[in-house]
């Protein structure tokens, strides 16, 4: 059987992806009100997380943080009192590397696999299925999981040993909310320009589906700096003139409206080292 504990915005529409065979499903919130949905479809409801590992060979964890994983995990009546061993635990709340690495080893001390697998994607992406997880464990216990990871991702990345999957979440998150901060200076230099800030919203989604917005530039299998002879290297040292031609005029109009534009100041002096044109300058 499939355990799934944390019914909220997010898990809840990942649990749901498994109600195909409710009669394989028990689940677990702390809020009845989360589980009876899954109940009235024929899914089982745990009291306990103990009572849940006693009939579930993978499990997939989707609390609030690091101290809700170990409760749940170790806490009382936790997995590990009742969980068989080779059962699989996946965690897809967003914790700590070191966080991961020591509730492994927790479990493994109980004949329990652990794997930190983070996930990518947002409600919209529980909903339709299409979210992405990136998964640090063993090779063994990330392909005991895959067939129920499958059944709500549509990608799913085995990143390396336990860490891993969330060091790489961590690194996708950088470039999130490294670009909100670029998104709020941007609209307050539209806005000081008299444009419609929303209309602004409505392009930047329009061209990003078109270009697949960051990572379009992400096609090399490292980060130093490429070789002369790199095949990518006049492609990207155009992107680099355009984009340092583009910033200044950004740092320009700031000036013009009073509007400070640090971010574009950070961008202009870092475009070429990211695009691997040049080594980063000293801090």
């Amino acid at each position: 059987m499939i355990g799934f504990i944390g019914l909220g915005n997010i898990g809840a529409p990942m649990a749901r992806r498994l109600l195909d065979r409710p009669d394989e499903l028990v689940v677990l919130d702390v809020a009845a009100a989360a589980t009876a949905p899954f109940a009235a479809e024929g899914a089982t409801v745990a009291a306990t997380p103990a009572e849940l590992a006693a009939r579930a060979r993978v499990i997939s964890i989707v609390v609030r943080d690091e101290a809700q994983v170990a409760d749940v995990l170790d806490g009382p009546d936790g997995l590990l009192a009742a969980a068989t061993a080779g059962t699989v635990v996946a965690v897809h709340s967003t914790i700590s590397a070191e966080g991961a690495v020591a509730l492994a080893e927790r479990a493994s001390a109980a004949g329990v696999d652990l794997v930190d697998a983070p996930i990518s994607g947002g409600a919209m992406g529980a909903h339709e299925g299409t979210l992405a997880v990136m998964v640090g464990g063993s090779d063994d216990a990330v392909e005991r999981a895959r067939p129920v990871l499958e059944r709500y991702a549509s990608l799913v990345v085995h990143c390396g040993p336990v860490g891993q999957g969330t060091r790489m979440k961590i690194a996708r998150n950088l470039i999130t909310f490294a670009s909100f901060a670029a998104v709020g200076e941007a609209q307050r230099l539209a806005q000081a320009a008299g444009l419609d800030v929303a209309a602004l919203g409505d392009v930047v989604r329009h061209s990003d589906r078109v270009t697949g917005g960051a990572g379009a530039i992400m096609l090399r299998p490292d980060a130093s700096v490429m070789a002369d002879d790199d095949g990518l290297r006049p492609i990207f040292a155009h992107t680099a003139a355009l984009g340092t031609k583009d910033l200044e005029l950004a740092a320009e109009l700031g000036d013009g409206l009073n509007v400070d534009t640090p971010v574009a100041e950070l961008a202009r002096r870092l475009l070429a080292p990211a695009l691997g044109l040049e080594s980063y300058p000293e801090p």
